[in-house]
């Protein structure tokens, strides 16, 4: 059998584009994990100066900082709707992502079928060649001995 086919160039092209699916993917789990955590972060100061606000109110607060606490708080909720915004917009590209890795990954298994499919015929046609070219010289030697000197 040759040493590339064209189906070994098709298998490689399809194993390079799971490669290359599969390392988006990983970016993308990757920007995914950072971003959940910067939403940790923005929780964790909002739970902070949530907390901060009413320690504050049980022990008396001035209009103009209660306001500032507030106008911090609500700062901190429009970051923390906004990241989740992100996180979703991410989630939906890591969908798709794992949608292509898979759709690229069912292409490589087809090839590498069709490739075995291959081998075995190449293997049998090699088989029932060996075959023939064995039973010519069995019958050569076969009839060699059985004629006359």
């Amino acid at each position: 059998m040759s040493p590339e086919t064209p189906l070994d160039v098709l298998i490689d092209l399809a194993q390079e584009k799971l490669d290359e699916a599969g390392r988006a993917l990983s970016e993308l789990s990757a920007r995914r994990r950072e971003a959940q955590g910067q939403l940790n972060t923005l929780d964790d100061y909002r739970a902070d100066y949530t907390r901060r606000l009413q320690n504050t109110t049980e022990q008396g607060v001035s209009a103009s900082n209660y306001h500032n606490f507030r106008q911090f708080i609500a700062t901190l909720d429009e970051a923390i709707s906004q990241q989740n915004t992100i996180i979703a917009q991410i989630d939906v590209r890591i969908e798709a992502g794992r949608k292509q890795w898979h759709d690229e990954k069912r292409r490589l298994n087809s090839y590498e079928t069709l490739k075995a499919r291959q081998v075995r015929q190449w293997q049998y046609r090699e088989q029932r060649r060996e075959q023939r070219a064995s039973d010519e010289i069995s019958a050569g030697l076969y009839r060699r001995t059985r004629q006359p000197h």
